[in-house]
């Protein structure tokens, strides 16, 4: 383990100065979060949903099996609680305020893309067939054969928003960055064969798995759904550790990239308040020079010290 430098970066002495430089990026989530709710305002894309397409549509109308409310506790709330836990340990604001940021990039910046790739595709969801017809008896029309939706507007506009699924998305999002956090803090890699690390990395994505799995137990969505949300989140989990963190496998993967600089930074100021020192502290040579001169009454030495103090460091030939 690397050493810790324990109270050298903290919350009180550091924690204005990181929030400032960051503040753009805080802004930048704050306007992500406005998309990712006027997105889940707008109609999504009426797909078009015909008689003969209803076979693979008629899946029960089940509740969630995870509730909406538990992804957000999941996917944020918990990877915030163990990075909190880890900055009692090191006390280290970079390391703190670096993962937060990166989490909640990952989780909006996959939020904005699954509930715009929603609206876009307009996917029915597998029990479409009881939102559109809460009755079982279904009305088309006589030329196209389309569906003539008598359901519930909210549940019916519910049942276009299938590809990608959010729930898998956004777990993989929260817990696939925990996934790459933890990597890096307890050195998974670091090629010493403690098979027990890697079962502590793959702990949240397992999580996450499930709940996808239960998308699809659900009826809420199709396994192509399921599959890309995963993977988007994953993917943008991923981006987002690394633009804060060092890959794990790295020698410094413990650290994000902000504390190693401001690290670099103390080594070169002190390197060159060293130098400094060493200059100062060198006995200088006072060398006291008489030089001839002729006047009017004869010959004067004149003393010329102050002359070579100027030109101290050079050499008079």
């Amino acid at each position: 383990m690397p050493d810790i430098q324990l109270g050298a970066h903290t919350l009180r002495s550091h924690g204005t100065k990181v929030a400032r430089f960051h503040m753009h990026d805080w802004i930048m989530l704050i306007l992500l979060a406005i998309v990712d709710g006027c997105l889940n305002i707008i109609e999504p894309f009426h797909r078009f949903v015909g008689r003969d397409m209803m076979t693979d549509l008629r899946y029960p109308l089940k509740s969630n099996t995870v509730p909406f409310w538990a992804v957000p506790l999941l996917a944020i709330v918990l990877p915030i609680a163990i990075i909190i836990g880890m900055y009692f340990r090191t006390r280290n604001v970079y390391d703190l305020h670096n993962a937060i940021l990166g989490l909640l990039f990952s989780v909006l910046i996959t939020g904005v893309i699954t509930d715009a790739i929603k609206d876009a595709v307009g996917r029915p969801r597998p029990d479409f067939f009881w939102r559109c017809f809460p009755d079982g008896k279904a009305v088309y029309e006589n030329m196209t054969t389309s569906v003539i939706c008598h359901g519930e507007k909210s549940v019916i506009k519910e049942g276009h928003k299938s590809f990608p699924s959010g729930h898998s998305s956004w777990s993989f999002a929260g817990l696939g960055f925990l996934a790459w956090y933890l990597a890096g803090k307890i050195q998974a890699f670091d090629r010493r064969g403690h098979v027990g690390k890697l079962c502590i990395v793959l702990l949240p994505l397992l999580c996450a798995s499930l709940v996808a799995v239960s998308r699809v137990d659900d009826y809420w969505h199709h396994w192509q759904d399921v599959f890309a949300g995963g993977l988007l989140g994953f993917v943008v989990a991923s981006f987002c550790y690394l633009q804060f963190f060092p890959p794990p496998y790295d020698l410094d993967g413990w650290w994000p990239h902000a504390h190693l600089h401001a690290m670099a930074d103390t080594r070169n100021d002190e390197q060159l308040q060293s130098n400094a020192n060493s200059l100062q502290s060198r006995p200088s040579m006072i060398v006291t020079a008489y030089v001839a001169s002729e006047g009017q009454d004869g010959i004067h030495m004149r003393d010329t010290s102050p002359i070579l103090d100027s030109m101290e460091g050079g050499r008079v030939l």
